[in-house]
């Protein structure tokens, strides 16, 4: 399982919204500078996203988007699932019908119970979780204003014992 360019972009795309809104809508073309994601990948992305209630559009001469709520209030699930990501390692798509004769295979529960943990990691990392938070050199930074995403890891089980 991986995250694809749609949801990665979309994470992104938000962070940008949220560190840029203080100062009026952000523009597409904005977003699509500093991060290097076409306008036109932008505007299905946030076409999406508006449809979900995470971002409202300001039509007009300084028009952009901004957040519909906190940052706080936005998880990074609620952005995936937004743009249609699907996040399933489960060979049937979680049907339960991946082996012959529509029966769950030998490994259904373990790729399953995966499911859910990624996406209990995920609605436990809120946009303003990752707003601000970036990697790399100064001079990286001042150079692009491209995004590095950061979250906290997972608490890890204690494997000694």
């Amino acid at each position: 399982m991986r995250l694809t360019t749609k949801g990665r972009f979309a994470v992104t795309a938000m962070i940008d919204v949220n560190r840029y809104q203080q100062n009026g809508p952000v523009p597409l073309a904005g977003i699509s500078e500093r991060q290097d994601i076409s306008v036109a990948y932008l505007e299905q992305l946030f076409s999406k996203l508006r449809r979900g209630n995470l971002v409202k559009s300001i039509r007009g001469p300084g028009g952009g988007y901004v957040l519909a709520k906190d940052a706080g209030d936005i998880t990074i699930a609620d952005i995936v699932f937004a743009v249609d990501e699907p996040l399933d390692v489960t060979r049937c798509g979680g049907s339960g019908n991946c082996a012959k004769g529509s029966i769950k295979c030998v490994t259904h529960n373990l790729w399953a119970s995966l499911n859910e943990r990624i996406i209990d990691y995920l609605e436990s990392v809120t946009l303003s979780d990752l707003s601000g938070k970036e990697t790399g050199t100064a001079q990286d930074k001042q150079n692009s204003g491209k995004i590095a995403l950061y979250a906290k890891p997972a608490k890890q089980k204690d494997m000694t014992a």
